[in-house]
């Protein structure tokens, strides 16, 4: 059940170029956070300035804290990444649909691309069995030492050559000839796009997280609608990213539009 609540910030730090780490003291919500869901941020800047939507990274249920990985991409998030241990804000959680785990796969392909691998972190560690993650950056990678501590094969690829694979995440599970029993992915729309035809066209049942502009986070103000495809019929309908998502199965969403 999603709940507006004070928060305190217990530890803000900058972990890459533009990229930062806060973690949350958030009571009675780290215990009920699925992965894939995300959380409304709401500052102390007055009423005008609209509340951010961050995924949830990891949700510590011992310290009763959420860690959420942002970028400063505007007056909202540099206001955010200003933020003092001590300090609070208020954020409504959890919202959205998280990811389905398939507890009886006997591998997981786990594919995240720039600002959408921050989710899969409490993804990795919850997913039981063999599992193998793929990981797409820009440039310089954050967040790898957390994602190497899982008991899985982790590979990189950057744009422009700086670590790892010189390529797209996609090619560089083409090289690998990466296959699973499902995937779980998050990241631009441009690489779910391909993504979602790399898995139809291996038959391998994928679950996406979208990443849209949402204003209101509970599905009300209508700005973060998708298309998806009506089920033994043709043509589609829109949802709602922010409340009938973020996730997806891949083939349900209508990607040429």
């Amino acid at each position: 059940m999603k709940k507006m609540i004070t928060t305190i910030v217990a530890e803000q730090a900058k972990i890459g170029e533009n990229c930062w780490s806060i973690w949350l003291q958030a009571p009675g919500i780290a215990d009920n956070v699925q992965p894939g869901q995300f959380v409304h941020v709401k500052l102390n800047q007055g009423e005008k300035l609209l509340p951010r939507p961050l995924s949830v990274s990891e949700a510590d249920r011992e310290r009763n804290a959420l860690r959420l990985i942002y970028a400063v991409v505007g007056k909202g998030t540099k206001d955010l990444s200003r933020m003092k241990e001590g300090e609070s804000l208020r954020i409504l959680s959890p919202l959205g649909n998280g990811f389905e785990i398939d507890e009886t796969a006997s591998k997981s392909l786990i594919v995240g691309g720039g600002m959408g691998i921050p989710p899969l972190l409490e993804l990795a560690r919850r997913i039981p069995g063999k599992k193998e993650i793929y990981l797409g950056y820009s440039a310089t990678p954050f967040l790898l030492e957390e994602f190497e501590k899982e008991d899985a094969q982790t590979h990189v690829s950057t744009d422009d050559g700086c670590y790892g694979y010189c390529g797209t995440v996609i090619e560089r599970m083409n090289q690998d000839k990466a296959l699973g029993d499902i995937i779980y992915s998050c990241g631009p729309r441009p690489m779910l796009k391909a993504l979602s035809a790399w898995a139809k066209e291996r038959k391998i049942p994928a679950q996406v997280s979208l990443e849209e502009r949402m204003a209101c986070g509970i599905g009300a103000c209508l700005v973060c609608t998708c298309k998806i495809a009506m089920e033994k019929e043709d043509g589609w309908h829109h949802r709602r990213v922010c409340a009938d998502g973020p996730v997806f199965w891949s083939r349900e969403v209508v990607w040429n539009d």
